[in-house]
């Protein structure tokens, strides 16, 4: 058995699971009201927090879920659920280094914040992101800025969840924006466009795009790897594509047999964790740039995290 273990939401499978890194083999899972999604671990890796998304996907139609399950990780249980309504469709997830924790209402497109995940039992404060339909968001270190991806209103908005009084600043970088990363000196917000088909890197200073570059078919994840590269899932096509930051242009292209849901990076190995639309998870090695394995899992792996506990 591995001393590390993979925390993996499977969202039609309406559960949080374990599995063991090494061998593949899930060892527990718990269950949850259907169709969680998103989730952030503290940085005491005590708790995950498990935003209820409630319907399958953005396209579907409903209310959603209000709540956001508090996993106690050593022993594998549903420790408590934190009622946020009338916030809804709690898809975006966010921890800061403060330990704050930050869930974004798709439906309301707001920012809620929890100034003590592990007690409060309601937000402590909340934000407009100034867009429609917020699916994602990016989050500075000190949580003092956000950056929501506002699916309808096609717009990228810098907010202040801290300060109520900010007006929210919007840029249009492309149809659709919804797949993100931060750079490492967070002056650069890389986003992907899934409609208009191209990725584009925002100052976040100025909130101005400062160079896009089209995109393979419906990219929709967006990640920073160590080495600065970024990785685009291609939901469109079932690919990965290797991109450089500098210029947001393809430097290798990893054809898969299915498609990438999402996808978590091993916090010290070149290894990323590929969740794929059938019931399969790849472990893709950054150096190579191949995939080493294939795991089965329950229905539709979605976000995951690798656990040292």
């Amino acid at each position: 058995m591995s001393s590390e273990i993979l925390l993996l939401v499977e969202k039609c499978s309406h559960c949080f699971s374990y599995y063991d890194l090494d061998s593949g083999q899930r060892l527990s899972s718990v269950a949850l009201p259907d169709f969680p999604h998103e989730f952030v671990v503290d940085a005491a890796h005590r708790y995950a927090y498990v935003g209820h998304y409630g319907v399958e996907t953005s396209g579907h139609l409903g209310a959603g879920g209000t709540s956001i399950f508090q996993i106690d990780l050593a022993e594998r249980r549903l420790a408590r659920t934190i009622d946020l309504a009338p916030f809804n469709r709690l898809h975006g997830m966010q921890m800061d280094d403060a330990g704050r924790l930050y869930a974004l209402s798709e439906d309301r497109a707001q920012l809620a914040v929890l100034d003590q995940p592990a007690t409060d039992t309601a937000p402590r404060r909340a934000v407009s992101t100034g867009g429609i339909k917020s699916h994602l968001f990016a989050l500075t270190r000190d949580g003092q800025t956000a950056y929501a991806m506002n699916l309808l209103s096609h717009t990228v908005t810098k907010i202040r969840p801290h300060d109520a009084t900010f007006a929210p600043v919007s840029c249009a970088p492309g149809d659709k924006p919804e797949g993100y990363a931060l750079s490492a000196d967070e002056k650069t917000l890389y986003v992907t466009c899934r409609w208009s088909k191209n990725l584009a890197a925002i100052d976040t200073a100025t909130m101005q795009v400062m160079y896009t570059a089209p995109s393979r078919d419906d990219a929709t994840r967006l990640y920073l790897c160590r080495d600065g590269r970024l990785l685009a899932t291609n939901y469109g096509e079932r690919s990965i594509s290797v991109v450089d930051p500098n210029t947001l242009m393809e430097l290798a292209h990893i054809p898969m047999q299915a498609r990438a849901i999402a996808l978590s990076l091993h916090p010290s190995r070149p290894l990323a964790f590929v969740s794929q639309d059938d019931d399969r998870l790849g472990y893709l090695n950054l150096d190579t740039l191949r995939f080493e394995r294939f795991i089965a899992t329950q229905c539709e792996p979605d976000v995951s995290k690798v656990w040292q506990p």
